[in-house]
């Protein structure tokens, strides 16, 4: 297994930083669901392909129960 020197936190704080910084002095807007959006997509999609996307086990990998789950690969429109 690949092991990760940074923290998931630790790169959501760097992406952050930059991407405030790249703003250059203007106000982001909605950032939250932005963030959440971004954050979301990638990861039901990664542990959707790391459970071959068997859904009762990418639920339980989340933490999450499956109907959940289907709204958000719905809401994604990442294949299932």
């Amino acid at each position: 297994m690949k092991k990760y020197n940074q923290s998931i936190q630790q790169s959501v704080e760097l992406a952050l930083v930059q991407y405030l910084s790249d703003l250059d002095g203007e106000q982001p807007c909605n950032l939250y669901e932005k963030v959440i959006s971004e954050i979301e997509k990638p990861l039901f999609s990664t542990i959707m392909d790391h459970c071959e996307n068997n859904q009762s086990r990418a639920a339980g990998c989340l933490g999450i129960n499956r109907g959940t789950l289907r709204k958000k690969l719905k809401q994604y429109e990442i294949p299932h």
